[in-house]
């Protein structure tokens, strides 16, 4: 087996990936292929990955490679985890809008953030899907680069033939968080969830055959449960159902928290946090680094990640149900055809089986719809070069329409596209291709 890891400078996730994949005995022995375009960075994750094969006794072959087609070339299962424009690129996604008076937590999936990430990242991942179809037509291509929703649905749209699925620990880690509001082990929880990715809902949640909602409900009244999710519970209290994702990221969603800074200090909305933590993030890289070299030892343990699961299960037949984002090919039945949609899976050796979940609660698609409508027109916008696609989708973006008028809109989005330069898609760039009427 072979595993390309595609952004294997993000060396501390490709540490847990590997743990993960390396901890199932039938899957030592298999070839690791990490591709980076920053030569030390690769060279870090490679000694991460030797390291990490070492201590599990997995027998890996581990190959580093700057060409990324050497890299893809007879690999099983392709591994995304790219950010394109790392760091330098974040900042101008934050900055430019706060300029506007816009306001953003995390920026990296939806909003004016997801928007920009995604006008970046739609063409890197077109032709990585492009070299797959040459070099390995029948991988499975696992994406964990956000923004989720807009890269699967470009997949699907411009690259059909290419077996992908989005990956993402929403969904298990929201049930852990609820498990330990309610003071249960997470492993007692039976739960459902659906919608599209960051703002799935847990339309169940049973406790030994009972509904778990009262509970949760119960353990909202709790000031310090209370306290360390504002804002989900807030939209539990008004939509009657909670959310995956973490208050942080839904607060930038719906146009409810940041819209003025009392909303801001009451519900502790942590305003530029993906900032520090792409600032902590090139900290914990260089201390790793550090590490590795003078031959200090890591932790090792097993993730919530879904993505060892699926290689273990379609190699060995083990059947599993794992949560990911697919197109909604009538899965969820009052969201759009065709967009993304976060759904359970069953997976064994015959494949991946996204399952029917028929409507959401209507107030709960409702909350996704807008978002399905920004990230289409994202698309749109890159697959077409229309330039007028990115204005309409940041017109409609819940947060930026209830904090700024069209004016400001526009101008924010000339000015991001211009600071963003040779990153965005070429019709993109040119003033006024593809105008419309805006």
């Amino acid at each position: 087996m072979k595993v390309a890891f595609i952004g294997a400078g993000s060396v501390v996730f490709t540490k847990s990936l590997l743990t993960d994949i390396l901890s199932f005995p039938e899957l030592r022995g298999t070839t690791i292929a990490l591709h980076d375009i920053d030569p030390e960075r690769l060279e870090t994750a490679g000694m991460m990955a030797r390291w990490t094969s070492d201590q599990l006794g997995a027998g890996a072959k581990v190959e580093e490679h700057l060409d990324r087609r050497r890299a893809l070339d007879g690999a099983d299962f392709v591994v995304n985890m790219v950010q394109i424009g790392m760091h330098e690129a974040t900042l101008l996604d934050f900055e430019i809008p706060k300029k506007y008076g816009l306001k953003q937590t995390i920026a990296d999936s939806m909003g004016i953030g997801g928007i920009f990430r995604g006008l970046r990242t739609i063409p890197f991942v077109l032709d990585l899907a492009g070299e797959m179809g040459d070099l390995c037509p029948n991988a499975l291509l696992l994406n964990y680069t956000n923004p989720m929703s807009i890269l699967i649905e470009a997949l699907y749209i411009a690259s059909p033939e290419t077996k992908s699925v989005g990956l993402c620990h929403s969904v298990p880690y929201t049930a852990r968080e609820i498990a330990s509001y309610i003071g249960v082990e997470h492993e007692e929880l039976i739960y459902e969830c659906a919608g599209i990715n960051h703002i799935a809902w847990m339309t169940r949640l049973e406790l030994e055959g009972v509904d778990a909602y009262p509970r949760l409900f119960a353990a909202m009244e709790d000031p310090d449960v209370y306290a360390k999710d504002k804002v989900r519970f807030e939209l539990m209290r008004r939509f009657g159902y909670f959310v995956t994702e973490s208050s942080e990221h839904n607060a930038e969603y719906v146009p409810y928290f940041l819209k003025d800074d009392g909303l801001i200090e009451r519900y502790d909305v942590p305003v530029d946090e993906y900032v520090r933590r792409s600032e902590e993030n090139l900290v914990q890289y260089a201390e790793t680094r550090r590490m590795l070299l003078a031959g200090e030892d890591f932790s090792l343990g097993r993730s919530v990640e879904y993505g060892s699961l699926i290689m273990h299960s379609l190699v060995t037949g083990e059947a599993r149900a794992i949560y990911g984002n697919v197109r909604n090919t009538g899965l969820v039945t009052n969201l759009p055809e065709g967009c993304c949609v976060e759904v359970p899976i069953l997976v064994d050796d015959t494949g991946l089986r996204p399952c029917y979940v028929g409507d959401l609660p209507p107030q709960c698609a409702a909350t996704c719809a807008p978002h399905t409508a920004v990230q289409n027109l994202t698309i749109r916008a890159a697959l077409e070069g229309r330039r007028d696609h990115v204005y309409h989708a940041a017109m409609l973006d819940r947060h930026a329409s209830s904090v700024l008028s069209l004016d400001e809109i526009a101008g924010m989005v000339d000015e991001l596209i211009e600071a963003h330069g040779e990153a965005m898609p070429e019709g993109v760039r040119i003033s006024g291709a593809g105008a419309g009427r805006v």
